[in-house]
């Protein structure tokens, strides 16, 4: 089943659990906004203290919905593919 639909550079989810890992990393972004900001000094200090985490967060639903598309060679390389 495909939890997401590839549109563009983007993943859009399609079914519920795609929806709630949406959901759920866009509340992780959102409190990780709010805790960094809440310590620094600048908008600076705010975007390379966010960076890591939403790099991380937004790798982790390109890997998830890259896997979740349905796709039976999804992860391998065309070699492998093609043996079997």
């Amino acid at each position: 089943m495909k939890w997401f639909k590839r549109f563009g550079w983007f993943h859009i989810p399609v079914t519920i659990p795609g929806a709630i890992i949406y959901l759920l990393a866009v509340f992780f972004c959102l409190t990780v906004f709010r805790a960094v900001d809440r310590n620094s000094h600048s908008v600076t200090d705010t975007l390379y203290g966010i960076f890591p985490f939403y790099v991380c967060t937004f790798l982790l639903i390109d890997w998830i919905a890259t896997r979740s598309t349905g796709r039976k060679d999804a992860g391998r390389n065309s070699s492998q593919a093609h043996q079997r």
